[in-house]
């Protein structure tokens, strides 16, 4: 089945198309980073209107550069949440909008599944059961997968997600937007026994995490340190050692949790070397999916609304987008045929 998968849940605009036979023909990512970068964050409204301009003449291109035609397409895929609303209106009234006018079934795909669900798009593909961790600017999850569709919460952050500590750090340190890539950059500048921050909720039980704390520990060590680049470049080391050393504590604890060796990372926090040098050292076969799909693409979305609809699940003809959306309400693969 060949289907056209749509991401616009924030500020990047993504499309693909994914066959289930022949895997993924295309893949056009357009980002809203520099636009955004003039207001040190984004801005729903204008995200909103730049996914408006870009998405049909990258629907047009993505087509194209598969070799094919519209009317060849089988079934298109969109975001429909978590994300921005004006954002995710946009995916979803262009793709349902295509869908009806080619006669092909559309599907509301959650935005989080496609990153879950990413580094099925390796040639080194996890096989289930698996724990996830899902990292990203809005998100920081960790889910027990043991099916396509059956998600159970092991825990989230009870405040700012991982990238979202990571954005705010550096701000504060007076680093560009987005600053979670220059945070991490600048780290490899630092010293590591100057400073030394908490590991958050690990000397409790369960697996929730809380980011905010380190935000106020960043600041003032930022407040008390002689401003100089060197001091930046420690406050950055020691910032991200706590955050991935807190990740990696928490893992570990849901891998013994719940019995399974596998271990996946999705989202953009994902693309974080440190990260991923620490998670490869636990007893576990551990996952990422390759760079560009770390941060939100089309390719994700497409793979994961092509195996639900090759497997018979359909929808009424709505435009339902929906801001909030929990992982566990989906239905398993096995049921939607």
């Amino acid at each position: 089945m060949i289907v056209l998968g749509i991401e616009s849940s924030c500020d990047e605009t993504g499309v693909a198309i994914y066959d289930t036979e022949a895997g993924l023909l295309s893949d056009k990512l357009y980002s809203q980073v520099a636009m955004h970068a003039e207001y040190g964050g984004v801005v729903p409204e204008l995200a909103s209107r730049d996914h408006i301009r870009k998405l049909l003449p990258l629907v047009r291109e993505s087509v194209s550069e598969a070799g094919l035609s519209m009317e060849q397409l089988e079934g298109i895929a969109y975001t429909s949440g978590p994300g921005l609303i004006g954002a995710l209106m946009v995916g979803a009234s262009v793709g349902r909008t295509l869908a009806w006018g080619l006669g092909i079934p559309a599907l509301a795909v959650h935005h989080m599944e496609g990153h879950l669900l990413a580094p099925m798009l390796e040639d080194n593909a996890p096989e289930f059961p698996f724990v996830a961790l899902l990292v990203s600017g809005g998100h920081t999850l960790l889910v027990e997968v043991k099916g396509f569709g059956e998600y159970v919460i092991l825990g989230e952050s009870l405040d700012d997600a991982v990238g979202e500590a990571f954005d705010k750090t550096a701000k504060m340190l007076g680093l560009s937007y987005p600053g979670g890539p220059e945070l991490a950059k600048l780290a490899e500048q630092g010293n590591p026994s100057e400073i030394k921050f908490p590991r958050p909720m690990v000397n409790r039980p369960g697996l929730d995490f809380s980011f905010s704390g380190l935000k106020t520990s960043a600041l003032h060590a930022w407040q008390k340190s002689s401003g100089t680049e060197e001091a930046k470049a420690d406050i950055a080391y020691a910032f991200q050692e706590a955050v991935v050393e807190t990740l990696a504590i928490k893992c570990e604890r849901a891998l013994t949790q719940t019995g399974f060796d596998r271990l996946i990372i999705a989202g953009g926090v994902g693309a974080n070397k440190r990260l991923r040098e620490r998670l490869n050292e636990l007893k576990a076969e551990v996952f990422f999916p390759r760079q560009q799909f770390c941060t939100d693409n089309g390719a994700m979305i497409a793979y994961a609304g092509a195996l639900r609809l090759a497997a018979g699940q359909f929808e009424p003809t709505t435009i339902s987008p929906q801001p909030r959306w929990s992982l566990e309400t989906l239905t398993p693969l096995k049921q939607a045929v």
